[in-house]
């Protein structure tokens, strides 16, 4: 299929069959978290392009469209993606692990708690 038949609205509107499954309590939620997602993989596939920029600059000192295209990491280089990816998603998703860990201690004060016990004191 050439690009020239493609329409980009048409496929970015298009969804499975089927009622939508809902993960999350709240839609609106879930609506903000999968936009969020859809943005997270687009800035990666950005940096992973610049990468490949950057690295065929730095061994060839010329970038063509093709070259682009037909890039293939070294597996140190695959590696160096990987270790990025990992800490990308971790920074963006850091809420739901710190979220998940404080579940897992239990109940602990926050800080308005804390301010709050020492308003009281005399």
């Amino acid at each position: 299929m050439s690009t020239a038949t493609l329409d980009p609205l048409k496929l970015a509107g298009s969804k499975a069959k089927g009622k939508r499954p809902w993960f999350l309590e709240n839609p609106d939620t879930e609506r903000v978290m999968n936009i969020t997602l859809a943005l997270m993989q687009e800035v990666a596939v950005i940096r992973e392009r610049m990468d490949t920029v950057e690295r065929l600059l730095d061994r060839d000192g010329v970038v063509t469209r093709e070259a682009i295209e037909t890039f293939e990491p070294s597996k140190e280089e695959a590696d160096e993606r990987g270790y990025w990816m990992q800490e990308y998603i971790a920074r963006c998703l850091r809420i739901l692990q710190q979220d998940r860990e404080a579940i897992a201690r239990g109940k602990e004060d926050s800080s308005e708690d804390v301010a709050d016990e020492f308003a009281k004191v005399d």
